[in-house]
């Protein structure tokens, strides 16, 4: 018996409307939805644990800014070959609406944090503690908006839960093939990130070092994307040094040694549990 395949028609929806030369993509705006449930998140958490409010608030625009060009930068990094070909693609709408390389706004949205939190006297690790949370609960509605858009698209697959996409303008915007039943990556990342804010969550209301969070996060969620990438399309992932790993793997594993040096280093405070 044949496994059940799932087609998605009304289900993407790379648009939500079109006025003249203006289109409303709705990628654009999941994504600013999840730094808006990001930042609500992170005023609650920095209410319940002593942190200056707006302190924190502003600190989430600085990153997201940041993550913003650090993700675009990375995208154009590792395709780098194609850009080099074609220079004005640099500046075409194509480029403009890409969200980029999720690493390469993560990694500028750290070193924007680390600036920012020496300027105001904040707790460096204690303050990224927070943020790992909100960040990764936010991230999980951003990778709706990649579900909408078509982007990061998985391999062709025969399993039951496999999604065929069938707008043009999926195919038009980023170039997701079209009636070919594939891994639902985007969903996998989002139930990923979901799952780990809300692990992250419940170590940060309990008792634990600081840098412990933030070690989890990047230990979590880059194992679970790492595993992830096996099932992505390869025409969308960047091989350097002709090796089985992605520049995104690499990337991972990289983060997932920087977050075990966070979780099992000895030393330091603990610090409590909110009343």
């Amino acid at each position: 018996m044949c496994p059940t395949l799932f087609t998605l028609g009304p289900l993407s929806l790379p648009l939500l409307g079109e006025v003249g030369p203006f289109s409303l993509p709705t990628y654009g705006v999941l994504v600013a939805s999840g730094f808006l449930v990001g930042l609500y998140l992170l005023a609650r958490l920095a209410k319940r644990h002593g942190f200056d409010a707006d302190k924190m608030t502003n600190l989430g625009v600085y990153v997201a800014l940041a993550a913003i060009v650090g993700a675009k930068l990375f995208m154009m990094l590792v395709d780098m070959d194609i850009y080099l070909k074609d220079p004005g693609r640099l500046f075409s709408l194509s480029a403009l609406q890409a969200g980029g390389i999720f690493y390469g706004g993560l990694l500028a949205a750290m070193a924007t944090a680390f600036w920012y939190t020496r300027r105001e006297g904040l707790p460096g690790l204690a303050t990224a503690d927070l943020f790992a949370p909100a960040v990764a609960i936010g991230h999980s509605v951003g990778r709706l908006g990649c579900f909408a858009a078509g982007c990061c698209w998985g391999k062709p697959t025969d399993v039951p839960w496999g999604l065929a996409f069938t707008d043009p303008d999926a195919h038009r915007l980023v170039g997701v093939p079209l009636n070919v039943h594939l891994h639902p990556t985007q969903l996998y990342e989002a139930a990923g990130a979901l799952a780990v804010g809300l692990i992250l969550w419940l170590l940060l209301e309990r008792p634990h070092r600081p840098g412990t969070v933030l070690g989890w996060y990047l230990m979590l969620y880059s194992t679970f994307r790492l595993f992830v990438e096996f099932f992505r399309d390869a025409s969308v992932r960047a091989f350097p040094f002709d090796g089985p790993l992605s520049t995104t793997q690499w990337l991972a594993v990289l983060l997932i040694l920087v977050g075990a040096c966070l979780v099992f280093a000895r030393g330091g405070r603990q610090v409590e549990a909110p009343a």
